[in-house]
């Protein structure tokens, strides 16, 4: 094949590296932003005709498509810098090329969860309950021991909760309505609840008054005293005061490989989840969804590396002889030019979208908003004549 440009070209798949985007007609087809074209413009820039282009079809197809993706490269990393907080631990099989995220609150909601478990106002970690025997005389328990053994083989475990046996809160119950009389003490007796209260002779009053009162004595019981205590150290339980007799012992507890386990997601089985900014699901934009000014910018760096392409095979010798005299090529012209139009480029490009991120158009609105009611504020009132 001859190794200078011809001064056409008809593409076909399979002719580029990749062929990343051999079947989209906007790449394939002839229309202004196809393939052929750019190599017929680019060729020319270099100066076709009037010099000849050692370069062939294949490589404005290869630098035109290294070109594409290059801009998609630049937009996708800005696109997972806006999102990566809202796609954080979302399935990677969803793709989001070309698709717009809508800020959540997802991430922030997950570092709550942590929170909610440990305050028990929610969270995702499983609260499971469990029982001991408590024997009568025995002050101190295992609980860890005791209840793993039969029921988690051996996983670490927390204790969060411990419910103990108290006296029932109608057992101090208090009513400053109530009257006395010798027979109160045998009613009482006579519920099983011993002679707890002065009296249960009560004046007509709402039964609500009654249930608050007594609601009221048990969140005492929690928060500030209690008829029966335990301390717990380290899941060992110690029962205040020395049981009586014998009975079972309810408590709440959770796995600490469920809380500490750092690989926690939200979705069951092997699939994978958005972690950190290498799979985010960002593919090669699709060029027919490229804008012309996307396109434009796609022309110049590959028209760039073409340069530099070119520059490269012009270096492979320094200069050439002739008649009585030598010929310096200008390869390494070439090269540097093609450097720097590269770096323009992505400079241009990069700072661009950085003007349209989220907070730059957010404090662009404020302050769009701002003038205009410094605006409404000069504009004279009307003068009503009646």
């Amino acid at each position: 094949m001859e190794a200078i440009w011809p001064g056409s070209s008809s593409f076909s798949p399979g002719q580029t590296p990749f062929g990343l985007y051999d079947s989209d007609t906007d790449f394939s087809g002839s229309g202004a932003s196809s393939v052929d074209r750019f190599a017929n413009w680019a060729a020319k820039r270099l100066g076709y005709p009037i010099m000849a282009i050692e370069l062939q079809d294949t490589q404005f197809y290869t630098c035109y498509e290294e070109a594409i993706t290059e801009y998609s490269a630049q937009v996708n990393q800005f696109n997972i810098r806006e999102n990566l907080l809202s796609l954080r631990g979302q399935a990677t099989g969803s793709n989001v090329t070309h698709k717009r995220v809508t800020p959540n609150f997802a991430d922030a909601i997950r570092v709550s969860e942590q929170y909610g478990t440990e305050a028990e106002v929610g969270g995702t970690i499983d609260f499971k309950s469990g029982s001991i025997d408590i024997a009568s005389g025995s002050q101190t328990y295992d609980l860890n021991k005791l209840w793993s053994e039969v029921s988690e083989s051996g996983a670490s475990m927390e204790v969060r909760r411990v419910f103990y046996q108290e006296s029932p809160a109608v057992q101090r119950y208090f009513d400053p309505y109530a009257g006395t009389g010798a027979g109160s003490y045998n009613m009482l007796d006579g519920f099983g609840w011993g002679a707890m209260t002065p009296a249960v002779q009560f004046m007509m009053m709402p039964i609500y008054a009654d249930l608050l009162r007594m609601q009221a004595i048990e969140f005492n019981d929690q928060i500030r005293k209690s008829a029966h205590t335990f301390e717990l150290r380290n899941n060992k339980i110690k029962i205040f005061p020395e049981p009586q007799k014998n009975y079972k012992l309810w408590f709440e507890y959770i796995l600490k490989g469920d809380r500490d386990n750092p690989m926690q997601t939200q979705f069951s089985g092997s699939a994978d989840v958005v972690s950190d900014f290498s799979n985010v699901p960002y593919d090669n934009m699709q060029f027919k969804f490229i804008n012309d000014v996307g396109k434009q910018w796609i022309r110049k760096y590959g028209l760039a590396l073409t340069k530099e392409l070119l520059g490269m095979i012009r270096s492979k010798y320094g200069s050439i002889p002739v008649p009585n005299a030598e010929t310096t090529l200008d390869g390494d012209a070439l090269r540097s030019e093609a450097q720097t139009e590269k770096e323009f480029l992505i400079t241009q490009l990069r700072e661009n979208l950085e003007a349209s991120s989220r907070k730059m158009m957010m404090e662009a609105d404020s302050d769009e908003a701002t003038r205009l009611q410094e605006k409404l504020q000069k504009v004279p009132l009307p003068i009503y004549i009646g």
